[in-house]
């Protein structure tokens, strides 16, 4: 499986709590509430977990896991870490996780 059709199956498997699949620099994402929640970038699926939040920490454990920096220039986005496909039996977790934050 592609990273792109695991992707799509989160997505249909979040479209009933509100997501929205959209465009964040450029990549795929999937949205709720006006705000990204998660991004594709290659192989890798970028969350917005809230930096120093356990959800975080278990991230960014992932062997491969790095923080999200969508422009390639060393500016990561310290309240996102990017998941490798390595780990891609996690993104549903992970992606849901990032949902519910939306909510706090």
């Amino acid at each position: 499986m592609t990273p792109d059709d695991r992707f799509d199956e989160i997505a249909t498997d979040l479209a009933p709590h509100g997501a929205t699949a959209g465009a964040m620099f450029g990549k795929r994402a999937l949205k709720a509430h006006g705000k990204a929640f998660v991004c594709l970038k290659g192989d890798l699926l970028a969350f917005r977990l809230g930096d120093g939040s356990p959800a975080h920490a278990e991230a960014l454990a992932l062997s491969g896991a790095e923080l999200f920096d969508p422009s390639g220039k060393h500016r990561p986005f310290k309240d996102w870490v990017a998941v490798p496909v390595a780990h891609a039996d996690a993104w549903l977790h992970h992606a849901e996780t990032a949902l519910d934050g939306l909510d706090r």
